[in-house]
């Protein structure tokens, strides 16, 4: 196999590193894309700075990368409040970071893909592309959107040598995670052990997710094994969901 280039969108932290030193190990050529040039050039990896929800920053970020072989969509974002306490700007941004970023990325690097008859594009999702729950009205039906557009990009590519996928993790630990339950502990009183698990018992694992686990999902649907996997969630949460 030759070096193919896997780009990782927020891929100098937490899931998204993992899945960059994943895909390093498989031998691909990795660049990372964010939007703090530090935090990037720390990874250890060719780096782009790039906003997911700004369409010339994509636009230019893709012509200076070129011909993208692996797409990893994991930039996203969370927040947690009742409905009636979203207000329309919190809506939107999740929906810019988590839905049209994973748009505004796979359409700069879907059309090389198509060309040379070869490509991987993997969305970093949620098990809340699948199921509701409380508080979270906005990252829920934005991950359920992701999920969507992956299967109708994959219906679009079907047969090419391009597949669409989603991995769906349950609570993974990361930063993300640790203020969800940063939050948990104002709002309850509760400590930090114990909201981590009221995070981890919502699975049938009882505990968080490793990124590294996620990153080993990414890995198997970026390779030449996969080839006849499309358009399908992987749902990392131990059996809790059986779709």
């Amino acid at each position: 196999m030759s070096e193919r280039v896997a780009l990782v969108s927020g891929g100098a932290k937490g899931i998204g590193l993992a899945c960059s030193r994943a895909l390093a190990a498989d031998g691909h050529h990795v660049v990372v894309t964010g939007r703090d040039a530090a935090v990037l050039e720390a990874s250890g990896f060719d780096w782009v700075v790039a906003d997911v929800v700004d369409e010339p920053s994509v636009a230019a970020a893709a012509e200076q990368v070129g011909p993208v072989d692996i797409l990893v969509n994991n930039a996203g974002v969370s927040m947690s409040a009742p409905l009636h306490r979203t207000s329309l700007d919190d809506w939107n941004h999740v929906f810019a970071v988590n839905a049209t970023g994973v748009f505004l990325w796979t359409r700069a690097v879907l059309g090389s893909m198509r060309q040379r008859g070869w490509g991987r594009i993997v969305t970093v999702s949620s098990t809340s592309s699948h199921v509701g729950a409380p508080y979270i009205t906005a990252y829920t039906a934005s991950k359920h959107a992701v999920l969507g557009f992956s299967r109708a990009v994959a219906a679009e590519v079907a047969g090419s040598g391009v597949t669409a996928n989603c991995v769906s993790p349950t609570f993974v630990r990361t930063e993300m995670t640790d203020r969800s339950i940063a939050n948990i502990v104002e709002l309850t009183g509760r400590s930090a052990a114990e909201a981590e698990d009221s995070l981890a018992t919502q699975s049938a694992l009882g505990r968080l997710l490793e990124p590294e686990e996620v990153a080993a999902a990414v890995s198997y649907l970026c390779s030449d094994e996969a080839a006849a996997v499309n358009a399908q969630s992987i749902v990392l949460d131990g059996g809790t969901l059986q779709l």
